[in-house]
Order: structure tokens, then sequence, then C-alpha cells
């Protein structure tokens, strides 16, 4: 009876305890080993991860002075990978991928400055996988072991084979954990690319085709730069160091680092200290107390460092946390002293890119000052709105927490009251937070910061991310333009993404603006209900129903009740990341969209117009 009146379940007994193994914790938690699973679609998926976890220990070899040249092949979705190195000592090789906490990187000297550290990374691929083999040779003598789901399968020796010492990595991600699934060999590529610029002298080869940098960071900014440099970029290496920066137009900062060959996309110790180490060098070089963020200003640049024993704040190594780069001596300090050396030695020999770079300085200098007086009285506005109660519905657990669902966290930024409502009821209000906008933003397009204060949405949408002083504060993980499915929705996607790439383009280069992708119609019958996000998967669902399929089409986030809602923005909701490459110029894309009519933009319109129609006749029919 007590157990009724409090309402309290009676089933949680010894029974209710369960112990896993390794194995098997991997399989039912694979999102803290490997990150999100997903479908390929995004870059930073768990696909990509499991090859990053495979190539790293090849780079290892490398890095170690054993191989040249990486083979990489992906086809009908199984994925090898060949090196050239020392090969996994034969006897240990079933327990160096099929036994977690097994390796050879917890200290001595087999590996030094490398990727691999917790003998966790392969282990995740074997029993992530529904097939995996792995083969090492060494001296003529072969070693090669099965394995499907993480059980091993078969186990074969050989000797006086023809081969080149080396590993061999086999295997075809398990559907059963993520479902169908494609390879999106762009992503792959660039993948490729960052390990090519971070060690010269190796040769990779992605199904045949080959990927090797001679001018390391140098090559990767002037690959990926999406505006032209003011000045030609400034490219410096010292041991266990490499560094590349220059200044574009526009505005944020910009930069990729990493960590013994380890991309960190959310930076870390030794990116922080490269941010102070270049304002602190300027300023010191022209004798001048510019303002740090006048000096950053449309910085692009990238850093490279190597570790000893480095120390990641999780898994996937994307954020890089060692305070020191080796015993006694502090990342911060050894950023700095190297930049205070060889970034003053550089600057004192080109007098012309010094010239270029203090005009870039007091230029940033004189528009900051200009806006200073709205930035006040705009703080207070922001201030004074009751944000809670009016545009931000805001979650209890932000990115900059020291919380394990920090990284989960997102903003989602609707249009009106309506949808903004059935959002704030159906989300996770630990994480998930809902900005309210009122009507169609401004078109931003050639105008001055200035505006982010002067308009109430943009300022007030700035505050609510916090991102007016330093994108690191930035309080989401993800921020979500979430609008309805028709021309209106994409007219206001076009407005928040110009506003980001206009003034804040370092919240889609990092990675953390994306499109929510709405269903455009729910197909059911008594027994089975479908949510359809396009045409194909439209007539999937009428086939399954059958003839009394009931067929609605959602045009608006108001009109999906806050019951359904919930199935579009929990583990199962579909995002577009909004991505730009070297072949996304911003001052081009923001002219195409958003500049004045062209007859281009004309016919892109008329043309996503059909598409609009054609959507509206398949309701009808």
């Amino acid at each position: 009876m007590a157990d009724l009146l409090n309402n309290t379940p009676n089933n949680y007994g010894d029974d209710a305890i369960v112990t896993l193994s390794p194995r098997e914790h991997i399989r039912l938690r694979p999102g803290m080993y490997v990150g999100v699973v997903g479908d390929g679609s995004q870059p930073d998926e768990a696909l990509y991860v499991l090859i990053k976890e495979v190539v790293d220990n090849s780079i290892d070899e490398f890095i170690m002075g054993a191989g040249k040249q990486i083979d990489i092949t992906i086809e009908d979705n199984v994925v090898t990978v060949r090196d050239y190195g020392r090969g996994i000592p034969l006897k240990s090789l079933a327990a160096a991928v099929g036994q977690m906490n097994t390796g050879g990187k917890y200290g001595g000297e087999a590996f030094k400055k490398t990727v691999g550290l917790n003998g966790v990374g392969v282990k995740a691929v074997n029993m992530l996988s529904s097939e995996f083999t792995a083969r090492s040779v060494r001296d003529g003598e072969a070693h090669t072991v099965t394995f499907a789901k993480g059980i091993e399968q078969s186990d074969r020796w050989e000797s006086g084979v023809q081969e080149k010492n080396g590993t061999y990595i086999s295997y075809r991600v398990d559907e059963e954990i993520f479902g169908p699934y494609t390879y999106n060999m762009e992503y792959v590529e660039q993948k490729i690319r960052n390990y090519s610029y971070l060690n010269l002298g190796l040769t990779l080869t992605l199904n045949g085709r080959k990927f090797v940098s001679k001018n390391g960071l140098l090559d990767l900014l002037n690959d990926n730069m999406t505006e032209e440099p003011l000045y030609e970029p400034i490219h410096l290496v010292g041991e266990d160091i490499e560094v590349v920066l220059t200044h574009g137009t526009g505005y944020g900062e910009s930069y990729d680092s990493f960590v013994n060959g380890q991309h960190t996309t959310q930076g870390g110790t030794h990116q922080a200290a490269f941010r102070q180490a270049v304002a602190k060098t300027v300023k010191e070089f022209f004798h001048k107390d510019y303002d740090p963020s006048d000096i950053r200003t449309s910085i692009i640049a990238a850093i490279s460092i190597k570790v000893a024993d480095p120390l990641f704040e999780n898994q996937m190594k994307t954020k890089f946390g060692s305070k020191e780069v080796e015993p006694g001596v502090s990342v911060n300090n050894f950023v700095t002293e190297f930049l205070a050396k060889h970034l003053d030695d550089y600057l004192h020999k080109h007098p012309e890119t010094v010239q270029i770079l203090q005009k870039k300085i007091v230029d940033n200098e004189k528009e900051r000052k200009a806006i200073s007086g709205v930035q006040k009285k705009a703080r207070e506005i922001a201030k004074k709105v009751s944000l809670n109660n009016k545009k931000l519905r805001d979650c209890k657990i932000h990115r900059t927490d020291k919380h394990e669902l920090a990284d989960r966290t997102m903003i989602f930024i609707t249009e009106g009251l309506s949808a903004s409502s059935s959002v704030t009821k159906c989300r996770d209000a630990r994480t998930q937070a809902v900005f309210s906008l009122r009507g169609k933003p401004l078109n931003c397009y050639g105008l001055t910061k200035k505006v982010v204060y002067l308009n109430e949405e943009f300022n007030l949408l700035q505050a609510a991310l916090n991102i007016e002083e330093d994108i690191e504060n930035l309080r989401y993980e993800k921020v979500i333009v979430a609008t309805d499915a028709d021309v209106d929705g994409m007219h206001i996607r076009l407005l928040i993404t110009s506003f980001f790439l206009q003034f804040f383009p370092d919240v889609i280069r990092q990675g953390h603006l994306y499109i929510l992708q709405t269903p455009l119609f729910r197909v059911r019958n008594k027994k089975e209900n479908f949510y359809c996000y396009n045409e194909e998967e439209r007539q999937v669902a009428v086939a399954r129903c059958g003839a009394n399929a009931e067929i609605t089409r959602f045009k608006g986030l108001g009109e999906i009740s806050d019951t359904e809602f919930k199935n579009f923005i929990g583990e199962t909701m579909r995002l577009d990341r909004v991505r730009i490459t070297k072949d996304d110029p911003i001052h081009d894309l923001l002219e195409f969209y958003m500049g004045k009519n062209t007859f281009e933009r004309q016919g892109f319109i008329i043309d996503n117009l059909r598409i609009e129609e054609d959507l509206v006749d398949s309701d009808l029919n």
C-alpha cells in the first residue's frame, strides 16, 4: 500500500544491478567511446572517429620513424588501413586489438609523443564492427586474427611470407548499432589531408589518391582559407611546435590546433596560450598597449605542438587539457617563449607585413571604439529585457560548465511563439534552451557590427549566446535554427546564417551552427505512425500503411503537437551542420544570397519555389 501511495514502482532489487563486460558496455554505450552514432551525414560522427582511431595507430608508427606510407581504402562500407611500420608484436596481436586497456603506449620507449593513450581506440572499432580483421607482418612471419562484434573467430599464423612489415586492419561497422550508413568521402579526405599537413615525409593514399604535404601548416592554411589574406602568412617552425598566421577582413578569430597530430577542434591549453602569446608579442613589438581583441580580430591561424604525455578531456581527444609539455615546462611558457623570439624576429625582418598588420589593428580599434557607445546602451537593454520570461527559455547546464552533459547542450532558435512553445514544452530542460525570434531578422549583409547592438533581436541573441566578448564563452555546444519547412522558414534560416557569417563566423567554423530538420508529413493508420522528411520517405510510409493511410502535411512547427515534437528534438533528431569550406568564400556567399538581386539568385529562388510547389502538389494527390 505504501508503494502505491508513494507511486513508486517496487521493482528495484538485486537483480536490477548489472555488470557488463567491456565489450558489452562499448556496444551498449558507444557514445562514451566514439562520439555520436549517426548515419555518416556529419563529419564529427562516430563513423569517422573509428577511421581516425585506426589511422592514428599507423601515424604513431610513422612518428616513431617506422614506415613512410599508409594506404586507406573504403569500398562497400569496408574500411582497410595498411601501414608499413614495425607491425604489432605477433604474439600480442589478438590482445592488442581485442582486449581493453591493452597497448604499448602506457610509457616506455616504444612510443613517444603519440596520440594513443588509453588502449581503447582500435578495440572500440573491433567491438562495434560486424567483421574485423587484424594482420601483422614481421620479418617474414605473419599473424592474422578475425573477430565478429568483438568476439574472436579465427587465428592464423604464417611463415615465409613475402610481405613488407606492418599492420593491416579491415572492418565493417555493425549496422545493428549504427543502422544504415554511408561514408561521406569529403569528410574522410579532409581528415587524411590533415594527417599529411602534420606529418611531413608521410604519403597517405585514400582509394589510390595520394595526399602529401611539403609545407605543413602553411599548406593547411592556404588550402582552407575562405578569404584572401591581408599579408603573406607567417610560418614558423621549431622543435615540437609549428605555427602559421595571417589576417583576413572579416570578424572573429579562426584557429586550427593540433596536439601530436590530433585535431583539437575544441581547442585547449595550447590554443589559449597561442591566442595570448600572439597578442603579447605584437604589443611588445609595437611598444603599444593595443587591446588584445584588436590584434586578434580577423586572425586566421593554426598551431601544432608535440607533447610527451598528452591529456585530453574526452576519449575523442578534441580538447587538450595538459598544462605541461614535459615535466617542469608549462604549455603557456613553451608557446609564449617560442613566439616571443620567432614571431618578433619575423616582424623585424618583414616591414611590409608590419605595416599591413598595424593598419589592421588600428582599423579594428577604430571600429571597436565607434560602437562602444551603443554597446553600453545595448547591454542595459539586454539586462532590462526579461530574457528568461520573454525571449529565452534557458537550460540548467551550459557548455562552459564542468559537467558530463556540457557537450550535449543546445539552443533552438525558433520563429514565433507557437513554435517556441511547442519546443519548450517537450524539451529536456537540463540541456536544451529555446530562443524565440519575433518576425524575420534584419538582413545584415553589408552592415558593420554596430547593427548587432542597435538591432534588438541581434543584441538579445548575442546576449543569450554570450558571444560578445569571446566565442570561447559560447553557452551551448549546438546552436540550432528551427524554422518552418516552407519558403519563409528558408528565408529566416538564410538571415540567421548571414548574421553568423557576417559577425560571428567562428560559431560556424568551430561546428556549432545547425539546421533542424522537421518532418514534412505524418503518415499513419490505426496501427502505425510515420514521420517523413521528404517525398521518398512519404511514399514508403504510404505503401506500409496501405489504403487506409492518413496523410498530414506539416507547414509550420506550431502545427506539430508537443507530444509529437518530442520525437524530433531527442536522440533521433536530424540536424544539418552549417559548414564553411575553402570552396565557400564568405563574402561571395553573402553577396549571392543576401546582396542585391542578381539573375543567378533569382534563378536559385525560382528553382526552390518549384520544389515547394511540387511538395504542395504532392499534398493534393
